[in-house]
């Protein structure tokens, strides 16, 4: 089952200003429901520190907009990371993946915790996300970096740098150094204790993150920055001519190059600049937690991952910050959006995903903050009442044109 473009929007970021599709493009081979079914069945991870707060608020929300758009949604929660490590002795048991590929959609709230940080590769909470990524086969993550009104004085940058800033950062996901191989450790001809990893990428590989990323970038605004380090490192040498390769299919996309220093300075220097980036693995992961500090918190990121087929990965970009769990003091709103993207580019089910980014809107303009973006003048609150405003929100329904990005 594919998923056409018509999922995408000029300012994917921006989800309440569609934009025209282009009748000759051609459609994105991700996957989504055809013909929707009368019910969708939803993998929920927990995961571990403040995974379950959040999935709790998110799992409230998406049955009351089930059941406000005439939705069905059968949940089933399953382990990962620590818990999993816990309860089973690995981070990945057979039954979460199985459960994960028989499902429409997967949702993920966190994995990882001091506890285990001592653990052996294998027996850490993260590998146990990196299997998961693979196994589904998830090559492509859009990890949206968008300056809301409400938050422009959360962020830490000048209002001038900050407002108006929106971003879609895409990340390849299952290739690159995290995957590489040879990996590990070993003794050098010294007698001293090495570790070793290898940055490696198969043409297959940049090809298909490459056309994904002009595809989008042509429902956008056109522009595309691939970001490397092709001045030293072969891997992206190959990325960056595969990448002027593919351009000469798509003359309606602006393609310009960035070495990846370069790009992390410019991203806090001159944000707005940016519209579609594109990035390895490694250069991904770091460029995307600084651009979340642009918009004002780690805690208002999603992220959708996703393939050719199969269930897409859907989860916030923040990680499980066990010095706070259990302690109500948990951000949700990027695990909500996480659900809006998966409504929208997992199920195809855009109104139901609008309704939820209105709702996050609503509750921003409303004043709630949790502890991560409140400043003067907002309403400090938890992560269960945060939740049960933003359910308030999602039952009025605010009309997108009332809401303020």
């Amino acid at each position: 089952m594919a998923t056409s473009l018509q999922l995408f929007q000029c300012k994917l970021a921006r989800p309440f200003r569609p934009f025209p599709l282009r009748r000759s493009t051609p459609p994105l081979s991700l996957r989504c429901c055809a013909s929707p079914p009368s019910s969708y069945s939803i993998t929920l991870i927990p995961g571990d520190g403040i995974g379950p707060e959040i999935i709790s608020v998110v799992k409230d929300v998406l049955v009351l907009v089930g059941s406000l758009e005439g939705i069905k949604f059968e949940f089933q929660e399953v382990l990962m990371g620590g818990a999993a490590l816990d309860a089973t002795g690995v981070p990945l048991p057979d039954d979460t993946l199985s459960a994960a590929k028989q499902s429409h959609a997967v949702l993920l709230g966190a994995v990882g915790g001091y506890k285990w940080d001592k653990n052996e590769k294998h027996l850490k909470p993260e590998t146990g996300l990196l299997q998961i990524r693979k196994e589904l086969g998830v090559f492509a993550n859009l990890r949206p970096a968008t300056v809301y009104s409400p938050l422009v004085d959360a962020s830490t940058l000048k209002r001038e740098v900050a407002e108006g800033v929106d971003i879609m950062l895409i990340r390849e996901l299952t290739g690159g150094i995290y995957f590489g191989e040879p990996r590990g450790f070993g003794t050098n001809e010294n007698g001293e204790e090495i570790g070793f990893n290898t940055e490696i990428y198969a043409t297959h590989e940049i090809d298909r993150i490459a056309h994904f990323a002009f595809k989008v970038a042509q429902k956008r605004c056109g522009k595309l920055c691939s970001v490397d380090k092709a001045n030293v490192l072969e891997a992206s040498m190959l990325w960056r001519k595969r990448f002027l390769a593919i351009a000469q299919e798509y003359p309606d996309v602006e393609l310009s190059h960035m070495y990846v220093d370069n790009a992390s300075m410019r991203l806090i220097r001159d944000p707005k600049q940016f519209d579609t980036m594109v990035t390895n693995n490694i250069f991904g992961d770091i460029l995307s937690d600084e651009a979340s500090m642009v918009t004002g918190s780690i805690g208002m990121l999603p992220s959708a991952s996703l393939g050719a087929s199969g269930p897409g990965l859907f989860e916030p970009i923040h990680g499980s910050a066990p010095d706070i769990a259990g302690q109500d003091k948990a951000n949700p709103f990027a695990t909500v959006l996480s659900a809006a993207m998966l409504l929208r580019y997992g199920l195809g089910e855009e109104k139901a995903a609008k309704r939820i980014e209105n709702a996050v809107v609503d509750t921003l303009n409303r004043g709630f903050r949790t502890g991560d973006i409140y400043f003067a003048g907002t309403k400090l609150v938890g992560c269960k009442q945060l939740g049960e405003e933003i359910l308030k929100s999602v039952e009025s329904n605010v009309h997108a044109g009332a809401a303020t990005v």
